[in-house]
């Protein structure tokens, strides 16, 4: 069966026409859930479907992941098909850990970025090549998703940042966490025109004219790739560091990345 038999379902607080349901597995971080969207008309037929993997924001407690429903909605009324994978980026005792690993038992990058993708392609009718995968997320998890992507290459053929930073930091978002250079985005960038000629992905970063915190990060990061010549979509949009932004825009966000992936079948 490609559903896990402990999975159930959950009752939405916004209407859906596809379901979700709740997951978990033994994971670098301990004990990872996460939930799942199956898109209208998963039960019975053997369509399979890109997956989009969203990452929340941070700090946040334990069940953080499960405020992910608006991707869904979006997905739904842009009439898109595809599995949705929220999974979970924090725990009580951890709550702020940027998506990054740091020790046994806090391995977050491998739980999600290289463990999640395995559990998923497993239990769910996906189409289990980069070429479908997605990697989104807000804020913290805009970074998160950033980093895991581009450290991921062979695993996800387009990542996004949604309101998102690209070097580690503090609860705040105001001040940088000391980690290896690897941690921050920028670093990278002068590896990618020849890793992406190996496995081409699609890049995008989206933010608000009035984020004060994070516009500045967002137009740096275009800045670096446009000098390594690296192909990118960035866009500024009227708004702040709001759920409004990110609701109202991600019908289009969504759409951009799984214009270049590989459809349901």
């Amino acid at each position: 069966m490609f559903l896990a038999l402990a999975a159930t379902l959950v009752a939405l607080a916004s209407p859906l026409q596809g379901s979700v349901v709740e997951d978990s597995f033994a994971s670098a971080a301990g004990r990872l859930s996460f939930d799942v969207y199956l898109p209208p008309g998963y039960v019975g037929p053997s369509t399979r479907y890109p997956v989009v993997y969203y990452l929340h924001g941070l700090p946040a407690g334990p069940r953080a992941f499960t405020s992910f429903t608006y991707v869904p909605q979006a997905l739904e009324a842009a009439g898109r098909r595809a599995i949705v994978v929220a999974p979970q980026g924090a725990k009580d005792s951890d709550r702020d850990p940027e998506y990054l690993d740091w020790q046994e038992g806090r391995k977050w990058e491998t739980s999600i970025g290289v463990q999640l993708p395995r559990v998923v392609d497993a239990r769910y009718r996906t189409i289990a090549r980069r070429s479908a995968r997605v990697l989104v997320g807000v804020s913290a998890g805009g970074y998160g998703a950033m980093i895991l992507g581009l450290h991921q290459l062979g695993t996800f053929g387009a990542v996004e940042s949604w309101s998102g930073y690209f070097r580690p930091t503090d609860p705040t978002g105001t001040r940088t966490i000391a980690r290896e250079p690897s941690a921050t985005v920028e670093s990278l960038v002068g590896a990618l025109p020849h890793a992406l000629a190996r496995d081409p992905t699609f890049i995008g970063f989206y933010v608000g004219a009035s984020d004060r915190r994070f516009r500045a990060d967002n137009v740096n990061l275009a800045r670096a790739l446009s000098r390594a010549h690296v192909p990118f979509a960035f866009r500024i949009y009227p708004g702040g560091h709001t759920q409004t932004l990110w609701s109202t825009q991600a019908p289009t966000w969504l759409g951009l990345a799984l214009d270049r992936l590989a459809p349901a079948r």
